[in-house]
């Protein structure tokens, strides 16, 4: 498949929006992306002796609670410092982007994707890759953002909107001819189209609680799609945003000093 302009300008601004984020990445929305990995694991039948492939690892959650069960493991991500992270934590992991794998035909009994199919710029064919690299039979299993979000999800968009943020230009944009519905049937349906068999997604919900500065601090420090908004402002903007994120967050507080925030995922699994 030819990459149209659009595709390579989206995987462009995505690999420059997680550049020297690791740190602010795992202070914040790590803890929230961490929340379906068990069911993650169990949608793809990971246990004692499977050889899992994890996609996009970050710093190696998914991958740590696969090997935890007794997975022969190994991990990829697009960003060097994210490896860096995940090898620390003692993961088997390298540098790599879908949709090309350093990997055989047939390598892996399951692949797990955590929150990885929206951030790249083909994902038809970052999936065509995924099953080339699972045996046949093999199960994946994928967490994704999807259309319908908890009011948590909201809460920092909402800041920024009221604090009078002006979106930058280079917002990773996907191509609208590699897109597909954010929806359990929708996201069933692409991996169908990819040709996995038995193609099955829900909904997923869940609090997540934070604390008021962590929720903060993945935004202030550049962390994805909300943080690039966040950063590209000036000083006197991000101030508002900030007063307006005080403002909105109490009504989140959980009596603890913590946030509940409601959030809403997809979660798919497929067969080779």
């Amino acid at each position: 498949m030819i990459e149209t302009d659009a595709t390579a300008a989206f995987d462009a601004a995505e690999r420059a929006m997680w550049a020297g984020r690791t740190e602010a990445y795992a202070g914040s929305f790590g803890r929230l992306c961490a929340y379906p990995v068990p069911a993650l694991l169990d949608a793809a039948r990971v246990g004692a002796g499977t050889r899992v492939l994890d996609v996009g690892t970050g710093t190696g959650t998914a991958a740590l609670a696969a090997g935890e069960r007794g997975a022969l493991v190994r991990a990829v991500d697009a960003d060097a410092g994210m490896v860096a992270e995940a090898r620390r934590r003692g993961v088997a992991a390298e540098v790599a982007a879908l949709p090309e794998l350093p990997f055989p035909d047939g390598e892996f009994d399951a692949v797990v994707g955590n929150f990885v199919l929206n951030h790249v710029g083909r994902p038809r064919t970052a999936l065509a890759e995924l099953r080339r690299v699972l045996r046949p039979g093999g199960r994946i299993a994928l967490t994704l953002w999807g259309a319908r979000r908890g009011a948590g999800q909201e809460l920092l968009g909402q800041a920024c909107a009221a604090g009078g943020a002006v979106p930058p230009s280079y917002l990773p944009r996907l191509d609208p001819d590699e897109d597909f519905t954010r929806t359990p049937q929708g996201l069933a349906e692409l991996l169908t189209q990819a040709g996995f068999g038995g193609a099955e997604a829900a909904e997923l919900a869940w609090e997540h609680r934070a604390g008021v500065e962590e929720w903060w601090g993945g935004a202030a420090g550049g962390v994805a799609t909300v943080g690039l908004v966040v950063t590209s402002q000036d000083a006197e903007t991000v101030a508002r945003i900030r007063r307006e994120y005080e403002r909105l967050s109490a009504g989140y507080a959980d009596g603890e000093g913590q946030l509940a925030l409601p959030h809403v995922s997809l979660l798919a699994s497929a067969m080779a």
